[in-house]
């Protein structure tokens, strides 16, 4: 989502290149052209002066080491004056009460529904607490059917008064019968409008006023840019929320709320949710967000991202069949489904530093393992447990019968090997770094 805006960044910083030292006149060029960044990345124009007049600040009172040159330390200031405009660290969601009562609030088409699934989803496998969602958009029909789809998907009780019309009473009988079935944690889906009106205003702070959650939560659309900083202070002025969520991050969007939106609103960004899937919510960590913006990466939350999906068991399991050679194709196809798990692959490679500029202009579709998954699925279940078994004749037929040419079926089978052979030497210690096998996302 940051792309644009990483670039424009980088050139900045490359007026710097070749410097001996950080002046107030070669620094003032450069922090103008972080301003005219920021300012096409939809941040706020008084948000994005007194940014660039702070590391001005800062910039001009280092004391720059022969060892650092002037542009690395300008970035360095860059990243965590960024890091600390959008929050400095992460701020976690109040569950207290019994049970613990989270309101969701925002306009309608923000993604509130989708972001109560996702919620929801998130406190009961992470936090390990039972859950109930509420739906309380008792206007628009539809909202109520995707609520309960969603808790279906995940499984989660959804509460519904069908022919009730009064969102408070809604609610409040939703907190007693969460008392009586021991749920610990109720999350109230509101209904939202096209825009910010007084009837609205008055509704959700009714509701707000019965129930008293431990956490409000206004849900706003990164898409919608400025307005969205705006919107937020408008409900912020009103209800006084107590954390924001940036919802379609994945879209075509500049960024620039999520850089904004805690200094207009004085509230933390809570969480930032991209796509559809319900374990697409991930905890906003302003530090790992500024690496991001300024093209460093985010390997700490690849790597959290990773040990979510991998036990410890299975690993220990893995690497006796890689010490003794016996890593087959039922073997690479469970890693596989396990890397889709962690989520788009584009965004996965994006979070290793410099990875996300490289692959700026090349399209990973998310079915990008498909070609893969198709001609393993073809081969017999002795082809899988022994791949040495897999000669000519049997490549002729695994190609005819997964759809799939030849050469791919033969690419594959060298990959496989090529795998193989890298995995065995990490598992027997005679490799630190593996290198990813090439073209394993290929069509």
């Amino acid at each position: 989502m940051f792309e644009n805006l990483t670039d424009k960044l980088e050139r900045s910083f490359k007026i710097l290149k070749g410097e001996g030292r950080i002046t107030e006149i070669n620094v003032a060029e450069t922090l103008k052209e972080i301003r005219r960044a920021l300012i096409d990345a939809d941040v706020n124009y008084k948000v994005a002066k007194s940014f660039t007049d702070e590391v001005k600040q800062k910039a001009l009172g280092q004391h720059v080491l022969t060892a650092v040159k002037p542009g690395q330390m300008l970035t360095k200031i860059v990243r965590d004056s960024l890091a600390e405009l959008m929050g400095g660290t992460a701020t976690d969601i109040s569950l207290n009460g019994t049970p613990a009562v989270v309101l969701i609030a925002g306009l309608q088409g923000s993604g509130k529904t989708t972001f109560s699934g996702k919620l929801a989803s998130f406190i009961k496998s992470k936090k390990g607490r039972q859950v109930l969602l509420v739906a309380g958009d008792v206007y628009r029909p539809a909202a109520i059917d995707q609520l309960k789809m969603l808790g279906t998907q995940i499984g989660v009780e959804v509460y519904t008064e069908e022919g009730n019309c009064n969102p408070v009473e809604i609610a409040e009988n939703a907190i007693k019968y969460a008392r009586q079935k021991s749920y610990n944690v109720v999350i109230v889906d509101t209904a939202g409008r096209l825009a910010v009106d007084e009837a609205m205003m008055q509704e959700i702070a009714a509701i707000k006023a019965a129930v008293k959650p431990s956490e409000t939560l206004f849900v706003v659309d990164a898409m919608t840019g400025q307005d969205a900083v705006n919107t937020a202070k408008e409900f912020n002025d009103r209800l006084n929320f107590d954390g924001v969520v940036l919802t379609k991050l994945d879209g075509d969007t500049r960024g620039g709320a999520a850089i904004s939106i805690r200094s207009v609103v004085d509230k933390p960004l809570k969480f930032i949710s991209s796509g559809e899937k319900m374990d697409a919510l991930q905890v906003f960590h302003p530090e790992r967000m500024a690496d991001r913006i300024l093209g460093m990466g985010d390997v700490v939350s690849l790597v959290e991202r990773a040990q979510e999906q991998f036990d410890e068991e299975e690993a220990r399991r893995l690497k006796k069949k890689l010490v003794k050679n016996q890593f087959n194709f039922n073997d690479f196809l469970a890693q596989i489904q396990q890397v889709k798990k962690m989520g788009n692959l584009k965004d996965l490679a994006s979070m290793l530093p410099g990875m996300g500029k490289m692959l700026k202009d090349v399209d990973i579709p998310d079915d990008a393992f498909k070609p893969t998954e198709a001609i393993i699925s073809s081969m017999t279940p002795a082809e899988r447990e022994h791949p040495e078994i897999i000669n000519t004749k049997r490549r002729e037929r695994i190609a005819k019968g997964s759809g799939r040419t030849m050469a791919e079926v033969n690419r594959l089978m060298k990959q496989f090997e090529d795998t193989r052979k890298m995995m065995k030497a990490v598992a027997g210690g005679n490799l630190k770094m593996p290198k990813f096998p090439g073209g394993m996302m290929r069509r």
